[in-house]
C-alpha cells in the first residue's frame, strides 16, 4: 500500500474579501498520486473525484463563511450541530485547518489550509491518504465531535498528518509574496562592529520562521540586494496592483505570472522544496556562476544554491517565548510554558562544516528538539547537546525546543484583582514582583501590563502606580513598570498599583436604534454570585455579551491584565553556547558572537476576584 510521506500539494486558491477567485493552481502530478490512493484503499470508501471548478470553491468558501459568522462567539456549538458539519467548534484549529462542502456533488475537501493576509484568503489543499478523510468524514458525524481524551479527536488526527504543517507554511508564504511582506529572521547581536546585512533586532515572533528564511550573502555575479530588491519590487507590485473594479478586488497579469514564477521554482509538481522567495529570485536573477562551483570532491546543499563571498562571520541568537496563566488561587494551577529557537548566520566561504555543543541543562526538562535539515544531532547527552551542520545563506532557525524549568520562578509574578463597586466603577489591586530568584547578567528590560475591557468606555482612572507611568485609551489601561533603556538587574523588586476605574454609564440600543436605555445588567457587580458562575457562555439568556471574534477570552464575566516583557543577558532554560567552542572544518579562524533573549507570549493574570477559564485534563 502507498504511503504518503511528507507534503504534496493538490491544489491552492488565493480569493478576495468578496471571495471571488483571483488566483488559482492546481498540480495534476499530485492529483494523480490522489486517484491512486483511492483506487488502492478500497477499504477507506473513498471515491475519486475530480476538484471543482474555481466557481464552485468560492461559492463553497463563501457558504462556510456565512454559517461561521451565524455561529460567531457562542463558544463551542455542540448543541447547534449539524450531522455532516465540522462546525461544532471554533477555536485556533478550526479556523486555518477547515473543509469544503460541495452538496450537489456530495463530496468534501479536506483538509483546506486557511491563512488570510491583507484583503486576501489563501486556501491550500495538501495530499493525506484516503482513511484519513474517512476518519474525518466518521469524525463529523459523531455527536460529541471526539473527546479530547479519546483517540478520535480532531487533534489526535492532525498529529497524524506532518504535510499541515508543511501546507500552512506554503500558504503563510504565499501571503508573504502577495502582500509584499516578504523578509527573514532577524538576528539579535551585540553592541558591535556592523556585519552589514545583519540586523540588529530580533525575531518578532515564534512563528514557524519557514517564509522569512532568506540570503543575503554576496553571490559572485550579482549583490543580493539586487534578488531581495527584486522580490520587493514584485511584491510591491503585485500590493499596489490590487484594484477595484466594480467593487470586485483582483490581481494585474503581471502579479500572477509572478505568483506563477514562484510556484514553479518553490514548489514544482506540487511539493514544496525551497519556499524563500529571496533565494528563489537569487538564484533566477544571478544563475549559477562558475565561480561559484563548489570543488569537485564536495557535493552543494540543496539549501546553499550559490557560495558566499565576503567578510566571515558567525552569530549566534537564543530567542525564547514564556507563556504563562497565573490566577493566585488555590484550586487552580498556574500554566507556564517556555519556547525556545537558536538562530544562526554564518556568513562562510566554500561549504564549510561547523560543530557546536550546546549547554542545555537537564533541570529545564528539554523536550520536542528539532533541528534545520541542514543539521546533524546525535542523541542528547546529559546537560549537553552536539550540533554539527553545514550553514545555508543568511538568517536561519538552526534548532527549536520546548522546557519545563521546574526550578526556575516567572520572571514576574503577583496578582490581579478587581471589584465592580457599582455598576460603572471597580477597584482595582495591582501587586508585581519581578525577577524573583535571578541572577545576573540576565536583565529584566522591558516591563508593562496592559488591562483590556473590550465591552466599555473608561472615562477616569484613579490611583499611582508605586513605579512607572500609566496610560489609557478608550478600552484600555497600560502600566509602563519598566521602560525601554532602564532596565531592572537580577534582584528581587516589588511593585503595587491600587486604583479605582470609571466607566461610562452602559447603554443598549432599544426599538429602531434611536432610543436609548439603561441596561437592566449587572454582570460585573455579580461575579461573585454562584448562579452566575454556572453560567456557560453559549448561553444566550444570561445576558453576557459575546466578545468580538478575534477577542474570544473577552467575555464580559472575564477580565485579565496582560504582560508584555522582555529579557536580555541570558535565557529562562540556561540553554547556552560558548562562542569559543565553535569549530570549523577546514578550520578558519572566524570571529563568533553568542547573544540571548526572552520575550512574553501571552502573559496573562487572571482577575483573582472573578470568573476565569480553566481547562480540567480528564483523569485516565
Amino acid at each position: 500500500m502507498a504511503v504518503v510521506r511528507g507534503c504534496s500539494i493538490r491544489a491552492l486558491w488565493i480569493l478576495n474579501h468578496n471571495s471571488h477567485v483571483v488566483f488559482s493552481r492546481r498540480f495534476p502530478t499530485v492529483e494523480r498520486q490522489w486517484q491512486q490512493l483511492c483506487e488502492n484503499q478500497l477499504e477507506a470508501g473513498i471515491k475519486h473525484q475530480a476538484i471543482p471548478f474555481d466557481a464552485e470553491v468560492a461559492q463553497a468558501f463563501m457558504d462556510r463563511k456565512h454559517s461561521e459568522e451565524l455561529e460567531q462567539g457562542r463558544g463551542i456549538r455542540e448543541a447547534l450541530s449539524q450531522e455532516g458539519s465540522d462546525s461544532w467548534v471554533d477555536d485556533i484549529i478550526t479556523r486555518q485547518v477547515t473543509s469544503l462542502q460541495f452538496s450537489p456533488k456530495g463530496m468534501m475537501l479536506w483538509p483546506v489550509l486557511e491563512h488570510v493576509r491583507g484583503s486576501f484568503y489563501i486556501l491550500v489543499l495538501p495530499l493525506v491518504e484516503p482513511h484519513h478523510l474517512a476518519a474525518y468524514h466518521e469524525l463529523c458525524c459523531r455527536s460529541d465531535c471526539g473527546g479530547a481524551a479519546t483517540n478520535h479527536s480532531l487533534s489526535s488526527l492532525l498529529l497524524d498528518l506532518p504535510c499541515i504543517t508543511g501546507a500552512l507554511a506554503v500558504a503563510q508564504v504565499l501571503g508573504d509574496v502577495v502582500s509584499g511582506e516578504v523578509v527573514e529572521p532577524e538576528m539579535l547581536t551585540v553592541a558591535a562592529p556592523s556585519m552589514g546585512g545583519l540586523l540588529d533586532s530580533i525575531a518578532g515572533g515564534m512563528g514557524m520562521g519557514i517564509s522569512g528564511i532568506a540570503a543575503r550573502a554576496k553571490p559572485v555575479a550579482v549583490p543580493v540586494a539586487a534578488a531581495a530588491n527584486a522580490v520587493a519590487a514584485a511584491a510591491a507590485t503585485a500590493t499596489s496592483a490590487i484594484t477595484g473594479s466594480g467593487g470586485k478586488v483582483t490581481l494585474k497579469s503581471a502579479d500572477k505570472e509572478a505568483l506563477r514564477n514562484f510556484i514553479s521554482g518553490a514548489m514544482p509538481f506540487g511539493t514544496p522544496l525551497d519556499l524563500n522567495p529571496i533565494n528563489l529570485a537569487a538564484v533566477r536573477s544571478t544563475g549559477f556562476s562558475s565561480l561559484d562551483v563548489p570543488p569537485t570532491e564536495l557535493k552543494q546543499p540543496a539549501w546553499k544554491p550559490y557560495l558566499y563571498r565576503g567578510k566571515q562571520r558567525m552569530v549566534f541568537t537564543v530567542l525564547e517565548e514564556v507563556t504563562a496563566a497565573l490566577y493566585d488561587r488555590d484550586d487552580v494551577e498556574d500554566s507556564i510554558s517556555l519556547a525556545g529557537q537558536l538562530l544562526c548566520r554564518a556568513d562562510m566561504e566554500g561549504l564549510p562544516e561547523i560543530s557546536l555543543q550546546l549547554h542545555c541543562p537537564s533541570s529545564s526538562h528539554f523536550d520536542a528538539i528539532t533541528f534545520h535539515p541542514c543539521a546533524q544531532a546525535p542523541e542528547q547527552g546529559v546537560d549537553k547537546q552536539t550540533i554539527s551542520f553545514s550553514p545555508p545563506l543568511g538568517n536561519f532557525v538552526l534548532a527549536r525546543y520546548t522546557a519545563l524549568p521546574t526550578s526556575m520562578q516567572p520572571p514576574l509574578q503577583g496578582f490581579y484583582q478587581l471589584s465592580m463597586i457599582s455598576e460603572d466603577e471597580g477597584a482595582f489591586l495591582i501587586r508585581m514582583r519581578l525577577m524573583v530568584g535571578y541572577k545576573a547578567p540576565l536583565v529584566m528590560e522591558q516591563c508593562a501590563l496592559s488591562i483590556p475591557f473590550p465591552q466599555r468606555r473608561i472615562v477616569a482612572v484613579e490611583g499611582t502606580p508605586s513605579v512607572g507611568t500609566l496610560s489609557t485609551t478608550e478600552h484600555s489601561m497600560e502600566w509602563k513598570i519598566i521602560v525601554s533603556g532602564r532596565g531592572l538587574a537580577s534582584k528581587s523588586t516589588e511593585v503595587t498599583f491600587p486604583g479605582t476605574v470609571k466607566f461610562a454609564r452602559k447603554l443598549t440600543p432599544q426599538g429602531n436604534g434611536d432610543a436609548f436605555k439603561d441596561e437592566e445588567s449587572d454582570i460585573e457587580s455579580n461575579l461573585q454570585n454562584s448562579e452566575y458562575f454556572d453560567v456557560k457562555p453559549g448561553n444566550g439568556g444570561t445576558g453576557l455579551q459575546a466578545a468580538e471574534w478575534e477577542e474570544p477570552l473577552c467575555w464580559e464575566a472575564y477580565s485579565y491584565a496582560k504582560a508584555s516583557i522582555k529579557l536580555v543577558g541570558g535565557t529562562m532554560s540556561g540553554i547556552s553556547l560558548d562562542p569559543k567552542m565553535v569549530a570549523v572544518y577546514p578550520a578558519v579562524k572566524v570571529p563568533c558572537e553568542f547573544s540571548a533573549q526572552v520575550v512574553s507570549g501571552e502573559y496573562i493574570f487572571w482577575n483573582s476576584l472573578g470568573r476565569y477559564p480553566h481547562a480540567v485534563l480528564p483523569t485516565m
